[in-house]
């Protein structure tokens, strides 16, 4: 779950928050989203979804605000080690992630979890 500070403000329309994250030691990157439940950024599901991004988990919330959060995780696997990505494979889909975000006017900064927070 990504911590939102409210959910009366968006970063684009349907998302309230994004990370991308990646497990130690930090090839293969997630896209974590919070997402407005009533008005979903479909053109972003679907643009993760065509370039080879799997849904991995979604859950619903109602935050204290009383705003209603859909956290939605996805992942992409790549062809090196325990499915890691190649080096050339997280600059094409990093390069992605990047547009896919700035054409939503989100700047995104990604970041390698901690140990704890990776497999807690």
């Amino acid at each position: 779950m990504l911590f939102l500070k409210s959910t009366t403000v968006t970063k684009a329309p349907g998302i309230y928050e994004v990370d991308i994250a990646a497990k130690p030691p930090g090839k293969t990157f997630g896209v974590y989203l919070a997402t407005d439940p009533d008005n979903p950024p479909s053109d972003v599901l679907a643009a993760l979804e065509a370039a080879g991004f799997q849904q991995t988990h979604s859950s619903g919330y109602t935050h204290k605000d009383r705003g209603k959060v859909l956290d939605l995780h996805f992942q992409k696997d790549g062809t090196d080690l325990f499915k890691g990505w190649k080096v050339e494979e997280n600059e094409a889909n990093m390069a992605f992630i990047n547009k896919l975000f700035s054409d939503q006017g989100i700047t995104i900064t990604p970041r390698v979890m901690s140990l704890a927070e990776a497999y807690a």
